[in-house]
């Protein structure tokens, strides 16, 4: 390969300084906390893993063996994870969050959260989508995928809503024969989400590309337990993307979030692609039956992700 430009380099050096820097990265303590930006991810991975032993850990963040271990010993001295025995394999040791450590997590997830609105807040919406997009640009490149065109996830706003609805019933209409009733069902889900939805415990969003929108999620309340995935849908035109990996791995980071012990989702067997979706999630299907809606013969099922850890102690309260 030919040799990369010294300046490619200085440029990339300069790039990243700058940006630790913005973040925070080379504190003492991320977020004004006692702990460090690594030990933060570590914490982060345990809430969106769920129970999870340290072998996996390990490699999922790319750590020295030595170095996790001093990390989940403190943890453990602090009283935010619990190790435990699998309950799928005796053999394995695995780390849970304790109530406390779900809490100090939920913080500093809070506080990271702001961080990062405030300072988007204060550039034009041009300038914010330039830039998400820009990083999504950089991740999928330093990534060495293939490189789709890059896709960010963002809340809905203004005018979202009647694109979900829209767009429900032009693609399922044009793709299956499904009547208009259909739209009118899409409609009545989102008017109740927009008119009831508790921001705590209920959330969506839009995958957008290069500025268009081409996919959405909801996640709802079903009770105090259980949520609910919604109204999952990829433009065909950017199918193959990732866009439905990602838009529910971050309905089910979000009802982990949200302390939720379950999440559910009610399909039918002709999205082929949306239940591979759902199964390499983990979700599993528990109940099916035939039925007739929207002009048509169909075939509906309930998926069932179970939320909780599986280890004494680390199951976040409902």
């Amino acid at each position: 390969m030919p040799e990369v430009p010294a300046e490619r380099v200085r440029v990339f050096r300069a790039f990243t300084r700058f940006y630790t820097a913005i973040i925070g990265a080379l504190s003492e303590g991320l977020l004004k906390s006692p702990y460090s930006l690594t030990e933060v991810r570590v914490m982060y991975e345990l809430a969106n893993r769920g129970a999870t032993d340290a072998v996996e850990l390990r490699r999922a963040l790319g750590l020295d063996a030595s170095y996790l271990s001093r990390i989940l010993t403190r943890f453990e001295s602090d009283g935010l994870v619990l190790k435990a025995r699998s309950e799928v394999d005796a053999r394995k040791q695995v780390i849970v969050l304790t109530d406390k450590g779900w809490s100090t997590f939920g913080e500093l997830d809070k506080r990271q959260t702001q961080e990062v609105a405030d300072l988007l807040e204060r550039l034009p919406e041009e300038d914010q989508r330039k830039l998400v997009g820009s990083m999504a640009t950089i991740q999928g490149i330093l990534e060495d995928a293939p490189r789709p065109p890059a896709f960010v996830l963002r809340p809905l706003g203004a005018g979202d809503f009647g694109w979900v609805v829209h767009r429900h019933g032009a693609i399922y209409g044009q793709t299956y024969g499904w009547d208009t009733t259909f739209e009118a069902l899409v409609a009545r889900i989102v008017a109740d989400y927009v008119d009831d939805h508790d921001p705590r415990r209920e959330s969506a969003w839009i995958a957008e590309v290069d500025g268009e929108p081409m996919g959405c999620v909801f996640c709802v309340r079903d009770d105090d337990r259980t949520a609910r995935l919604r109204l999952l849908l990829v433009e065909p035109g950017a199918r193959g993307m990732g866009i439905g990996k990602r838009l529910v791995e971050e309905c089910v980071r979000f009802a982990r979030r949200a302390r939720y012990e379950q999440l559910v989702l009610w399909t039918n067997d002709v999205l082929h692609d949306a239940r591979r979706i759902y199964q390499r999630a983990g979700f599993q299907l528990v109940e099916e039956g035939k039925h007739h809606s929207w002009g048509a013969d169909l075939v509906e099922q309930t998926w069932k992700l179970d939320l909780r850890s599986d280890a004494a102690g680390g199951t976040p309260p409902a």
